[in-house]
């Protein structure tokens, strides 16, 4: 995958560190929208919360913008937040628009062909990677951000008084607890399938897959006792767990070696994934034919012959049986 250099198109192989190990490189743009266009946490202010202003650039195989639209549906934004869709294949010059890919939408924005002319329009001196999730501001011509963990903690509040939905997914009281989980989560599970998959080396390999089903067993446990990972109630800590879930046997547990238990193997995190799964208007937010399609097409050093290998039996509409830990 490339990158942008001073504006300018750069084709380079995935960053790794001199041990083979897989490093991701931090987002770029960092601003945030607020209720009133206070600035946020970081980047600068100017960003209030308006309908129709902002527009989402996702892509339906990717784990960290598939969050996005998630918070979009459960905050009810659907009808103030406006999204386009890229193509599952990310080849030499990086997301493209093209709609020849069922669900792949087009801009309808900006009529670029690719997502990095959607970077260089807001910065044509850019440096950086150009990624998936972006929010957009229209009027402006800017991106707001491109980190998809400060993205839905806009949606979870900075909207509330347009929608009147006050669902918190980041209440007060437990962020210690979330932040702690999903310290853990990402480094060992939501970007651990990806280190073990782009290991470079077997002991960056080994090591990667060590820590991820060391924090599986740990998640397997700790949802035998209790309904969510922060207790009784749903979080944003589960729904950034649940994205990576959603691909673990499609995608990961062969593709990215991840492969000394399945996600079925589990049988507490299976049962939680499919009541996350079946939370109203989730299920709509996942696209199995685009998560299939990217991995196994885009990633030309994991698979040469770009073969999309047959779609696993999973039924996620089983019946899950979590109502039982409902007062754990």
């Amino acid at each position: 995958m490339g990158q942008l250099i001073d504006g300018t198109w750069t084709s380079e192989p995935a960053a790794a560190d001199t041990d083979g190990s897989f490093r991701r490189a931090p987002s770029t743009f960092r601003n945030w929208i607020t209720a009133d266009g206070a600035p946020g946490p970081s980047g600068t202010g100017g960003f209030a919360a308006e309908s129709g202003r902002y527009h989402l650039y996702v892509s339906l195989a990717c784990p960290w913008a598939h969050r996005t639209l998630i918070f979009r549906r459960l905050k009810g934004l659907v009808q103030h937040v406006g999204v386009d869709v890229v193509h599952p294949d990310l080849l030499d010059r990086g997301w493209s628009f093209a709609t020849d890919f069922p669900g792949a939408t087009g801009d309808s924005v900006n009529g670029k062909a690719w997502l990095q002319e959607v970077y260089l329009k807001a910065d044509p001196r850019a440096t950086t990677r150009v990624t998936v999730p972006v929010l957009w501001d229209k009027r402006s011509g800017r991106i707001v951000s491109n980190e998809s963990a400060e993205i839905i903690r806009m949606f979870n509040s900075a909207f509330d008084h347009l929608t009147g939905n006050k669902e918190d997914f980041y209440p007060a009281a437990l962020r210690p607890a979330i932040d702690s989980l999903n310290a853990r989560i990402y480094e060992t599970v939501n970007n651990g399938v990806y280190r073990a998959g782009f290991a470079r080396s077997q002991r960056a390999y080994d090591a990667a897959v060590t820590a991820l089903f060391d924090t599986l067993d740990w998640l397997e446990d700790r949802l035998s006792r209790q309904r969510y990972l922060a207790g009784d109630r749903v979080t944003e800590a589960d729904w950034r767990l649940l994205t990576t879930l959603l691909r673990f046997d499609v995608v990961y547990h062969g593709h990215f070696k991840c492969a000394r238990n399945r996600l079925v193997d589990f049988p507490s995190l299976w049962a939680y994934a499919r009541e996350l799964y079946q939370w109203p208007d989730v299920a709509a937010t996942v696209d199995f034919d685009h998560i299939r399609r990217h991995y196994h097409y885009s990633h030309e050093s994991l698979n040469p012959q770009r073969i999309v290998p047959i779609a696993p039996r999973i039924d996620w509409t089983a019946a899950h049986d979590r109502d039982r830990l409902a007062a754990a």
